[in-house]
């Protein structure tokens, strides 16, 4: 049998061109763990967020390999932003922000990386909180409190952490606009927070009702406001700022994920879509309802475009509450 040389050429360059389209189209999938870094220490919001995301995902039959919650606190978010700044090419370490991502940038002088350095993948959530006090607190109201705060500056103290997390935002805005003036004291993670107010060492504390919500149900915290544009459904009777009298700027607290610097195209799309299928999920809507948490979900281009909105107009708010922010 003769070979015609001609016809074998041809299908060695159509098996080539086979090989190389295969290859252009290869889609990313782990094979490896995964490492999720938070910023928050065991038992913060974003650490308490992404822990519950997490175990919901794996739930649905969403994660082919093992992703792993390490947690790199200090500076804000800064060593976190930072870390993630230095993995570049490291397709198995993806990051869960916050608000405090878009924040700390604007008045930090030891952030090396920001938001913008990396990659956005997706927001998940918006977040309302609640202004609290001790139950056995005089303070029935926030403007028990405001007018307790003027009239005796400094005497009362907030159980904080960074000072450039919404809390501390906030507290800015109602001082400035209220004249009241009290103490911001911050400790390293959410239950040290909680322990001092309830041990009677600090007088008030926002918190996320995804965290602490059930004090407030038990009788052991005693809600005065929340930090919502409407009343969230489990505290019907508990009202917005506005509602209280004092209007305010807006500060979202938003949750989501987030990419290396110039992650590949196959390996955000392969995390944008598992994130994306996730919010989908029976699981993810249930766990949305109970911690009243808000759908905040928007893809990496949706995404993109809200980081450079709300760096802006975070930084009119600063500038109102008088803080000096970064050029």
């Amino acid at each position: 049998m003769k070979l015609n040389m001609g016809h074998m050429s041809s299908l060695a360059a159509l098996a080539l061109s086979l090989a190389f389209t295969g290859a252009a189209h290869a889609e990313f999938k782990p094979t490896q763990p995964v490492t999720v870094i938070v910023h928050a220490g065991p038992g913060g919001g974003n650490d308490i967020f992404g822990r519950a995301l997490l175990t919901i995902m794996d739930k649905e039959g969403l994660l082919p390999v093992r992703f792993q919650i390490v947690n790199k606190t200090g500076g804000g978010s800064a060593n976190a932003r930072n870390y993630l700044g230095e993995k570049k090419g490291d397709n198995y370490t993806i990051g869960l922000y916050s608000s405090t991502y878009l924040i700390d940038p604007l008045v930090q002088e030891v952030s090396t990386t920001t938001m913008q350095d990396l990659t956005p993948i997706a927001n998940l959530v918006y977040e309302p909180a609640l202004i609290c006090v001790r139950a056995d607190s005089p303070f029935k109201t926030l403007k028990d409190f405001i007018d307790a705060a003027k009239a005796e500056p400094n005497k009362y103290k907030q159980s904080a952490g960074n000072a450039l997390a919404r809390e501390g935002i906030i507290r800015h805005l109602l001082m400035a606009k209220t004249g009241a003036q009290w103490s911001y004291v911050s400790f390293p993670s959410a239950g040290e927070r909680m322990s001092a107010l309830l041990g009677g060492h600090t007088d008030m504390m926002m918190i996320e009702p995804s965290e602490e919500a059930g004090l407030v149900k038990s009788g052991k915290l005693r809600a005065l406001a929340q930090i919502a544009n409407s009343r969230i459904s489990t505290f019907p009777d508990v009202p917005t700022l506005k509602e209280a009298g004092f209007e305010i700027a807006n500060v979202p607290q938003v949750r989501g994920v987030i990419g290396p610097p110039d992650m590949p195209p196959d390996v955000l799309k392969y995390y944008s879509d598992l994130f994306a299928k996730a919010v989908k999920t029976a699981g993810w809507k249930k766990y949305l309802t109970e911690t009243q948490l808000e759908d905040g979900y928007m893809d990496p281009e949706q995404l993109k475009a809200f980081e450079a909105s709300y760096v802006a107009t975070m930084r009119d708010v600063l500038k109102s509450a008088g803080i000096k922010t970064n050029p």
